[in-house]
């Protein structure tokens, strides 16, 4: 029988973190505080614990997972590795496709690798509760699943438009025990002023970012502290054991080079996740195509400059060097919420910067079309946001079919779609269409860091 998939025991798991930050090429612009100086340690305190900080700014290679996590986290870990063979069958490409599949964790998605360290390290500072902020729900989810382990409060904004599509992904948090609202909100002044100029927005995470935020640094208590899913840099490391894992599975399976390495991008965790560790062996001079895979309708590395800028609406967060489309960036409310973030990760750019990734952008109808694919073939039904990495996949395997080379392509099966039908049966409805964001939609939120630091010349290469 042919073999479909690599499974490492729990004793394979990765006993450390990659670091990225450690080996990149032109080293990574410091995030700026309001006057323009980089921020210091002690400046994130009141939404950070030390020990997450700590990983932050951290530029060690390797960092340990520490034991505790590690047993958590092997409730699902080490995640299966498969072959695509009938999606290969049905696409007649002499290409070898595998994909990692992180929809087997509880939440159903790569969300839990990053938010059971968090939610520990937080509890090991004494932290009584988190706020987040969420869009399809993925993130909020796999925090909430976190915090029921580990033993800590947990309240989560959640993107008004997801919030009212995906119905199920609220009341996941809640059977977790997390609290779960619509962004923007009554609860917090970042959510009073937004709602007073937009009462009718679908909201987005740049809103819910400031709402959770400010939730966090006005607790009394000093007990609440913010968590976030993607974009940060101790997120992204946490996200590397993904990686460290596939580079394991297709070594004992036999494979001795990864030619394409895909994943959808929206602030840059499972991208990173899978990506980074083989990122390493790129800039060591391996001939890989590296490739993340954004929205038409969100394009902030594909079109997006790349600036400082902060990282939510409200303005709470430093300034952060990364591709972005502007903080008052509201996006359409496509099916995809994961990837309606307005910015991209620093270390994400960074790569972009260094020309070590080559950033894509793909319509949703045509995603839609290759998750029914996949589906069809291969039987489980991904979310929305991992149909923007299957549709890289597909005219990956095309492309080898054509030039009639025996490609290994890797890409990270991020997560399910049993939350997300509300979008087949408005594709399969014909309720969907393509929207490409028009040049003066983008140059208006723009204008909002016209007046911001800019990053050194030097660093902008593309």
């Amino acid at each position: 029988m042919d073999k479909l998939k690599v499974v490492l025991d729990e004793k394979d798991m990765p006993r450390q973190w990659y670091n990225l930050a450690a080996d990149l090429p032109t080293p990574l612009l410091p995030p700026l505080g309001p006057d323009g100086r980089p921020v210091k340690p002690e400046m994130l305190r009141p939404v950070f614990p030390d020990n997450l900080i700590e990983q932050e700014i951290s530029s060690k290679r390797w960092i340990t997972i520490p034991d505790e996590i590690r047993q958590i986290l092997a409730l699902w870990r080490p995640s299966p590795l498969y072959r695509a063979r009938r999606l290969e069958k049905a696409l007649g490409t002499p290409a070898r496709i595998y994909y990692k599949h992180e929809g087997v964790s509880p939440p159903g998605s790569h969300k839990p690798n990053t938010a059971v360290p968090q939610a520990w390290y937080n509890k090991q500072f004494g932290i009584k509760r988190l706020t987040t902020e969420t869009g399809a729900g993925q993130w909020g989810s796999a925090l909430a699943f976190a915090c029921a382990l580990i033993g800590l409060e947990c309240k989560v904004y959640m993107v008004r438009i997801s919030f009212d599509q995906k119905p199920f992904r609220r009341l996941m948090m809640e059977t977790w025990g997390a609290t779960c609202v619509p962004s923007p909100s009554n609860e917090t002044q970042a959510g009073r002023d937004i709602l007073a100029k937009m009462p009718d927005t679908p909201g987005s995470l740049g809103i819910a970012i400031s709402e959770a935020i400010e939730a966090a640094v006005t607790d009394p208590t000093g007990q609440t502290r913010y968590a976030l899913g993607s974009v940060l840099n101790h997120v992204l490391l946490h996200q590397t054991i993904i990686g460290l894992e596939a580079k394991k599975q297709l070594k004992k399976i036999g494979e001795k080079k990864v030619d394409v390495i895909t994943a959808c991008a929206g602030g840059g965790s499972n991208f990173a996740g899978i990506a980074f560790p083989f990122l390493a062996d790129k800039i060591a001079g391996a001939q890989i195509d590296i490739i993340p895979v954004e929205p038409q309708s969100c394009p902030t590395m594909t079109r997006a400059p790349f600036a400082y800028d902060h990282g939510d609406t409200a303005k709470m967060t430093p300034l952060l060097a990364m591709h972005s489309l502007g903080h008052t960036f509201v996006p359409p409310a496509i099916h995809a919420g994961g990837l309606r973030y307005h910015g991209m990760a620093p270390l994400v750019s960074a790569a972009i910067q260094d020309k070590l990734v080559t950033p894509r952008a793909y319509h949703q109808l045509k995603c839609y079309e290759s998750a029914v694919l996949w589906a069809r073939t291969e039987g489980f039904i991904p979310a929305p946001e991992t149909a923007h990495a299957i549709a890289c996949v597909i005219d990956e395997a095309r492309k080898a079919k054509e030039e009639g080379k025996e490609k290994v392509i890797l890409f990270c099966w991020s997560g399910h779609g049993l939350m997300d039908l509300s979008g087949y049966d408005a594709y399969f409805r014909g309720k969907l269409s393509d929207f490409a964001l028009p040049e003066e939609e983008m140059a208006k939120s723009l204008a909002a860091i016209k007046d911001l630091p800019k990053p050194p010349t030097g660093c902008i290469k593309r």
